[in-house]
């Protein structure tokens, strides 16, 4: 239990800093792409500064989903509360995939119309900010999405596509400023309908790898496999009858079901049973919950007891 605590708290700790100095470059961003989009003449920038000052509020919707999912289990959710962060990872897609439709109407609506020929020749800052832009919210996305993967965060992961949604966005706004330029400016409402479908598959694989995590799916196949042939290492087991797992937010929970020799006696299986036990939970961190019951292992009988494999 406290190596659980210790674990969490690490992820947590990981996130919340993350979260923080993405918020505090966000929001620099966004003044700066703000002034460039008005003293540059480019409505896209400015649009873009608007998408860049949204992604502030995202990325606080992850530090409460991250904070609510680190509590401690308490009467009303005994297993945890590590399910919270999903709902925080739903809500962003459905934000990511708003902002989506967003850029892709704006472009259609631009095009149909015929606005874009209306749209002020950009001057040569709005292409510096588009280009800066660029490569800040680009390396926002990598940092987001590396700590991510490392603390195994659904919501960190979906901010930090929030981040490459906003880099696609200043692609367009980059596109829009240099068909300014040249005179070619349908380029702009193009290029919003392109990261329009972008953003849209980003939204929605965000929003069903969250579902995944909160409808008992088992964990990847790759763990699943790591484990079992742990169990078949530990001194005692004779085969592994059951493994089943499943994902309750971003940790795994598993149910083991072993067969040791029949003649064993029960404070022997107890301890093959407790080192299973524990074995797993020191070997994958991101294991929260074994469960491990010993069946009589019968060396006549080549089917597991068990009719689960």
């Amino acid at each position: 239990m406290e190596n659980e605590l210790k674990i969490q708290n690490e992820m947590q700790k990981v996130a919340v800093r993350v979260s923080v100095i993405t918020i505090l470059i966000n929001a620099a961003l966004s003044v700066f792409k703000l002034l460039a989009g008005i003293f540059g003449k480019s409505y896209a920038l400015i649009s873009d500064a608007v998408h860049s000052a949204s992604d502030v509020f995202s990325t606080v919707i992850v530090i409460i989903g991250v904070k609510i999912s680190g509590k401690k289990a308490d009467k009303n959710h005994p297993f945890g509360h590590e399910r919270f962060e999903c709902v925080a990872a739903i809500l962003l897609a459905v934000v990511l995939f708003a902002t989506g439709v967003g850029i892709g109407y704006s472009g259609v609506k631009n095009i149909v119309t015929g606005e874009y020929k209306n749209f002020a020749v950009p001057g040569v800052i709005a292409l510096v900010a588009a280009a800066v832009s660029i490569v800040v919210k680009e390396g926002m996305f990598w940092y987001t999405y590396l700590a991510a993967k490392k603390v195994n965060s659904s919501a960190l992961k979906a901010d930090a596509w929030h981040h490459r949604s906003d880099a696609l966005s200043s692609i367009g706004s980059l596109v829009g400023v240099i068909g300014g330029l040249c005179g070619v400016k349908i380029l702009d409402s193009i290029a919003c309908i392109v990261i329009c479908l972008f953003i849209l598959k980003a939204a929605i694989q965000i929003f069903l790898d969250a579902v995944k995590k909160m409808t008992d799916e088992a964990c990847d196949e790759k763990t699943e496999s790591d484990i079992r042939t742990f169990i078949n290492s530990c001194e005692g087991v004779r085969r592994v009858d059951t493994l089943l797992t499943r994902m309750f937010g971003n940790r795994i929970y598993v149910i083991a079901e072993i067969a040791c020799d029949s003649d064993l006696p029960l404070y022997k299986a107890h301890e093959i049973a407790e080192k299973v036990h524990s074995g797993i939970e020191q070997k994958f961190p991101l294991v929260k919950h074994v469960t491990v019951h010993v069946n009589p292992y019968d060396e006549d009988d080549e089917e597991p007891s068990s009719a689960h494999q």
